[in-house]
């Protein structure tokens, strides 16, 4: 059995768990937030067989599309000198998908 942990985009993670259901797969929802832009994400557990990794992946790759989209960074934190901070919005490539695959010893379900 392996465990594919997935973060996405909250934005991309209603339409990803719909996707995963209708395909007869279950997943667990973590609420979380990257570091970079501090926005919220969405990470989900799912366990599957072995060879059923490759459909999973593909679904995520289907649903989670990367996009570009204007953001204001934030100020550095603990920083007390403004003068290279420059509060401009900047384009970054937001969406996609990190993805994790990792062996399960053991799996019990009460």
């Amino acid at each position: 059995m392996k465990m594919v942990i997935a973060i996405v985009q909250d934005k991309d993670s209603v339409k990803l768990l719909e996707e995963l259901m209708t395909k007869g797969y279950r997943a667990t929802k973590l609420s979380s937030s990257g570091g970079f832009l501090r926005s919220g994400n969405t990470t989900l557990l799912i366990g599957v067989d072995e060879e059923k990794v490759s459909d999973v992946i593909e679904i995520i790759k289907e649903t989670c599309h990367s996009r570009e989209q204007l953001v204001t960074p934030m100020s550095p934190v603990g920083t007390t000198g403004t003068e290279s901070f420059l509060p401009f919005p900047v384009e970054v490539v937001v969406g996609g998908a990190t993805v994790f695959v990792i062996d399960v010893e053991e799996f019990h379900k009460a």
